[in-house]
């Protein structure tokens, strides 16, 4: 008998046909004689309808408010999935962030879990029960409000709670049936893996990669919890994510990631003095902007170009931010741009193979296409583009470190 987390995405529960198929699937585990609890996201759809509402109605809204609307998605699939399960003979019963309770900061609309209460649930589940659990949101108990954990949340919800429960695997079930060398939707000769490093998933989460959410990769190699990700609609072997000891022959490269998701920011002319960046991006730290990469380039009359990338949801937070902040800051203008990609090459072999990042600038320079910024780590080289040349850039960097395999 095992104890396994199953959490399933939005397109898993998308409609009540595939929310019956999730409460077959769960109903397998516990007639193998299984304790399972399941974490669902809000129905495909749902919570980006509810997020553009906020947006529209205010662009820079009260985040509490923001997540009072956003969580309510989850909270009605936790409650079909329950009554689905006990259609099928099988004992459940739906829980809220707030009942377990999942405990976090008060980073609302991108809260960081502080932790979970598993006691409660290791009982229910003990006595034959399936707990339901709304992922994506939580609790600060000082204020008492709901918060909710940033896009793809749901994911970490099922790893946390896998700790908290002590679960022998968290399975991940979505609309592929692994993770794949890239997108296979823009190369089809992406190959699936086997098994794959935390190491080399957080870094493809982190730059772009949808299977998982950066901080459930980071959590899962920080509590050492083994995840399966895998399809809610094919019965096929999925991908492990696991310690790199377990994997025999480590790749070079492992994988192609891109995100369509950032935007760069130019502050033109600033003063070339100590303390400045700390002024900047400290500004932008208070108000729970994410930096990721970052060029300063060499002063000149005691000015400087400083160049760095937020997520476009963050965009005009960071605008409004550093606009307040200018007469202290003394920069002369501030330039947007969001039409730009990020594309990353990662892969532990890296740590042992020279040449990676030169094989990545000459395919992009044979294509035709500028790099804008360039971030590196032991692991992992990103470059900024222009948005037109994702799909050609993910496409000539496959067939580059030899990651094609058999057309899907």
């Amino acid at each position: 008998m095992a104890r396994i987390v199953m959490k399933f995405g939005g397109t898993s529960v998308a409609d009540l046909d595939r929310i019956r198929n999730v409460a077959n699937r769960v109903k397998r585990e516990v007639a193998a004689g299984n304790e399972v609890a399941v974490v669902v996201s809000a129905m495909s759809g749902v919570t980006n309808q509810l997020v553009k509402w906020c947006q529209e109605l205010s662009p820079l809204h009260d985040a509490r408010e923001y997540d009072t609307v956003v969580a309510t998605g989850e909270q009605v699939t936790i409650g079909l999935l329950a009554i689905a399960l006990q259609a099928h003979g099988v004992e459940a019963r739906s829980w809220q962030g707030w009942q377990v309770p999942i405990l976090t900061d008060a980073a609302h609309g991108k809260a960081r879990v502080d932790r979970i209460e598993g006691a409660a649930l290791i009982a229910r589940m003990q006595a034959g029960e399936v707990p339901v659990v709304a992922g994506f949101q939580g609790v600060e108990p000082d204020s008492n409000r709901i918060t909710t954990l940033g896009r793809g949340g749901s994911d970490l919800s099922a790893v946390a709670l896998a700790a908290a429960v002590l679960a022998d695997r968290c399975d991940i079930y979505t609309d592929v049936d692994g993770i794949y060398t890239t997108d296979p939707r823009i190369v089809p000769r992406a190959r699936k893996l086997d098994r794959i490093s935390y190491e080399e998933m957080l870094e493809l989460a982190s730059v772009g990669a949808k299977v998982l959410q950066t901080r459930s990769v980071e959590l899962a190699m920080k509590q050492r919890v083994r995840v399966q990700v895998l399809s809610s609609f094919d019965d096929k072997p999925g991908s492990l994510v696991v310690d790199e000891d377990e994997i025999v022959e480590q790749p070079i490269v492992s994988g192609i990631a891109y995100s369509r998701d950032d935007a760069k920011v130019t502050l033109r002319r600033v003063p070339d003095r100590p303390g400045i960046a700390a002024g900047v991006f400290g500004a932008l730290a208070q108000a729970n902007v994410n930096v990721d990469m970052i060029v300063q380039n060499l002063g000149a009359d005691g000015t400087t170009d400083m160049t760095f990338t937020v997520a476009k949801a963050d965009l005009a937070r960071t605008e409004a931010e550093l606009g307040k902040a200018k007469a202290t800051l003394g920069f002369e203008s501030i330039l947007a741009d969001p039409d730009v990609a990020k594309i990353s090459v990662v892969g532990v072999g890296m740590r042992s193979h020279a040449g990676v990042a030169n094989t990545m600038f000459r395919t992009l320079a044979d294509k035709g296409i500028n790099i804008q910024v360039i971030s590196t780590s032991e692991i992992k080289v990103s470059v900024l583009i222009g948005a037109e040349y994702t799909e050609l850039a993910v496409r000539a960097l496959h067939t580059a470190y030899g990651l094609d395999g058999p057309a899907v």
